[in-house]
C-alpha cells in the first residue's frame, strides 16, 4: 500500500503453509511463487520457519533432515533455503530461518536480562510478539544486492498445519496477517488431493478437513495449491470452492512433472501472479511475467538425449536428499554441456574389502558402476563410515585417470590416500577417524571445539587465494586470483606434511590468506583431479554453474581443454 511519495511501503507476505501430510513440496511451491512474482518485476525476498527445538540444522542427521545448506555468513540452515537461493538467486542469512530454538532462546536471554519487567513470561504474547518482530525484521533486509527492503515476502511454514510444534507459529501469523491488513497478506495452502481406488476419483476430503484446522485457527488460505498425480478436474475445483471458501480461479494445481524448473511455469499458466497481485494490490508496480529465459531452460533440459555416468560415491546414499546441493550444481553443470547427469548413487562402504566378504552382490554391483562411470565425485561428510571405501575410489580415479572431484572431506580423502600409497605412510590419516594415528595428514582444527557440536566448524563464505595462476582451478575460475567459496569442517590438512604431499606430485594450488590452510589441490599429471576443502555446490545456480562441477563434466566428456582454450 503507497503511502505517498518517499514514503516507506509496507512490507507485502505471501505465507505458504502445508496440509494433510509433510514432504508434499511447500519448499518448491515457495521458491517458485517468488520466482513468478519476481518475474513480474517484484523484488522478493524469503524465510522459512522450522518448528522443530534445535537451534539450527547444524546438529541434524542428514539421513534424518536432508542436507545442511550452508549461507555466506555461516548460517547452517534447512535445504529449502537452497532452493530459495538457486530459484531466486538471491544471497540469503542464517536469520531467514526461524526456528523454535532461536525464538525461544531470544526470549529467554531477554527473561535472565529482565527486559520484561519481572512480568510472567509466555507464548502468548512473548513468544508470538518475538516471532512477530523476527519476521518484520528480517523481512526488510535485502538480499539480491540492491538497496532497500524488498517488495514482498514469501513465508513457508514448515511441517503440516495442526502439528503442536507449530501452534505458536501459527497464532503469531495469525497476528501479523490481522495487524498489517488483507492487502498485505497472502496465504497459500498446499494440500494433497489423493485419487483412490480403480474409479481414479479425486478425493477432497482430506483437503476440507486441513483448511478446516486453519480457519480454526484464524488464518483462512486466499489460495489452494493442489498436490495430486495428475491434472485435477474441473468439478474437483468447483467442490474444493464450495467447501473452501476459496473462488476456483484461486485453485491451483501442482500435479507431478518431469522437473522442478515446470513449477513456476505450471503456477504462471495457471494465473497464480495475478491471483496474488490481486489480494495484495500489486497493480502499480508489476508487470506481465516474464518467465522467457526459466522456459527455455526447462524446455532445454526436456530435449536432451545424451547423458554423463557421474559416480557419486558417499555414506548418505541413501537418502538423495542428504546430497541436494550436490546434485543440483551437477544438474547445472550437465545442462550447461547440453547433457543429462546420470548419478550412479555408490554407499562407500560396497568398495570395501570387508564388503567382498560379507554382501559380494553389492560389492560387485558398486565397482561395476564405479568401472563404468565417466567420472567420480567424493562429497562431505563426517564420521569414520565408509572412509575405506571412498579411499580406494579415490585411488582408482588417480591410477586410471579418471576425472575426480573431492569436496570437503572428499579432498582430504584424495591427501590420505595418496600418502600411504605414494608415501608409503601406512597408517596415515585423519585425526577424525584415528586420533593415534603416526601421520597425521589431516588434524583437528586449532580454533575448533572438541566439546560442542554446533556452530564450532569453519563455516560460511571465506576468501581462497590461487597461488598457481596456470592451473586447472585458476583457469576454470576465469584466471582469478582469489574465489570466495562457502565451508563447513572441522578437519584440515596438516601444514606439516604439505612439503611430503607436494614431492609426491600433489600440487596445493590454493590456501587462505595465512598461507597455512590448504583450501584446493590438484594432480598436475592427472587430467583433472581437483580436491577443495570448500563446497562449491552452496553457490552453484541454474544458468551459473560452479566452476569445478562444470569443469569435472566438461573433463568426463573430453570437453575441457577446448573450453580452456576459450577462456
Amino acid at each position: 500500500m503507497e503511502r505517498g511519495a518517499g514514503a516507506e511501503r509496507q512490507m507485502k507476505y505471501v505465507l505458504v503453509t502445508g496440509g494433510v501430510v509433510s514432504g508434499l513440496g511447500k519448499g518448491v511451491t515457495a521458491s517458485s511463487i517468488g520466482v513468478v512474482l519476481k518475474s513480474c518485476g517484484l523484488r522478493v525476498t524469503s524465510i522459512k520457519i522450522d518448528p522443530y527445538l534445535n537451534t539450527d540444522a547444524g546438529t541434524m542427521s542428514p539421513f534424518e533432515h536432508g542436507e545442511v545448506f550452508v549461507l555466506d555468513d555461516g548460517g547452517e540452515v534447512d535445504l529449502d533455503l537452497g532452493n530459495y537461493e538457486r530459484f531466486l538467486d538471491v544471497t540469503l542469512t542464517r536469520d531467514n530461518n526461524i526456528t523454535t530454538g532461536k525464538i525461544y532462546q531470544s526470549v529467554l536471554e531477554k527473561e535472565r536480562k529482565g527486559d520484561y519487567l519481572g512480568k510472567t513470561v509466555q507464548v502468548v504474547p512473548h513468544i508470538t510478539d518475538a516471532i512477530k518482530n523476527w519476521i518484520e525484521s528480517v523481512a526488510s533486509i535485502p538480499v539480491d544486492g540492491k538497496d532497500g527492503p524488498a517488495d514482498v515476502c514469501v513465508i513457508e511454514l514448515g511441517g503440516t498445519v495442526g502439528d503442536i510444534e507449530s501452534m505458536p507459529f501459527i497464532e503469531a501469523l495469525r497476528q501479523l496477517s490481522f495487524s498489517v491488513g488483507k492487502e498485505n497478506f497472502c496465504l497459500i495452502h498446499v494440500s494433497l488431493v489423493p485419487v483412490l481406488g480403480v474409479v481414479g476419483e479425486q478425493k477432497t476430503k482430506p483437503t476440507q478437513h486441513s483448511v478446516r484446522e486453519l480457519r480454526a485457527l484464524g488464518l483462512t488460505p486466499d489460495l489452494l495449491a493442489c498436490r495430486s498425480s495428475q491434472p485435477i478436474q474441473e468439478n474437483t475445483k468447483v467442490k474444493l470452492s464450495q467447501f473452501c471458501h476459496v473462488p476456483v480461479a484461486n485453485i491451483l494445481n501442482i500435479h507431478d512433472v518431469p522437473n522442478i524448473w515446470h513449477i513456476p511455469l505450471l503456477l504462471r499458466n495457471q494465473n497464480a501472479h495475478e491471483a496474488i497481485i490481486k489480494q495484495l494490490n500489486f497493480y502499480s508496480m508489476a508487470t506481465p511475467p516474464d518467465l522467457k529465459s526459466w522456459t527455455e531452460m526447462a524446455e532445454t533440459y526436456e530435449n536432451l538425449n545424451s547423458s554423463v555416468k557421474i559416480a557419486m560415491v558417499g555414506k548418505y546414499t541413501g537418502l538423495t536428499d542428504s546430497y541436494l546441493s550436490v546434485v543440483k550444481a551437477l544438474l547445472h553443470s550437465c545442462v550447461a554441456c547440453s547433457l543429462r547427469p546420470s548419478v550412479e548413487w555408490i554407499a562407500a562402504s560396497d568398495l570395501e574389502d570387508e564388503s567382498a566378504r560379507v554382501t559380494p552382490e553389492a560389492y560387485e554391483m558398486a565397482w561395476k558402476a564405479l568401472k563404468g562411470s565417466s567420472c567420480i565425485l567424493v562429497p562431505g561428510g563426517f564420521g569414520d563410515r565408509g572412509v575405506p571405501g571412498m579411499i580406494l575410489a579415490a585411488k582408482y580415479a588417480r591410477e586410471n585417470k579418471i576425472p575426480y572431484l573431492g569436496i570437503c572431506l572428499g579432498m582430504q580423502i584424495s591427501v590420505i590416500e595418496i600418502s600411504r600409497s605414494i608415501l608409503g605412510l601406512e597408517r596415515a590419516n585423519s585425526e577424525e577417524f584415528d586420533p593415534q594415528t603416526p601421520h597425521p595428514v589431516v588434524m583437528f582444527m586449532p580454533e575448533g571445539s572438541r566439546t560442542h557440536m554446533g556452530s564450532t566448524m569453519r563455516l560460511g563464505s571465506r576468501r581462497t587465494f590461487i597461488k598457481n595462476p596456470d592451473c586447472i582451478t585458476s583457469k576454470l575460475y576465469k584466471g582469478s586470483a582469489y574465489v570466495d567459496e562457502r565451508h563447513r569442517h572441522r578437519y584440515e590438512v596438516n601444514p606439516d606434511y604439505v612439503g611430503k604431499l607436494e614431492s609426491a606430485g600433489l600440487e596445493f594450488v590454493g590456501s587462505d590468506e595465512s598461507g597455512t590452510r590448504m583450501e584446493v589441490v590438484e594432480l598436475p599429471s592427472h587430467p583433472y583431479y581437483v580436491g577443495v576443502q570448500f563446497h562449491p555446490e552452496f553457490k552453484s545456480r541454474p544458468g551459473k554453474p560452479s566452476a569445478l562441477f562444470l569443469g569435472l563434466i566438461l573433463a568426463a566428456t573430453g570437453q575441457l581443454q577446448p573450453h580452456l582454450n576459450r577462456l
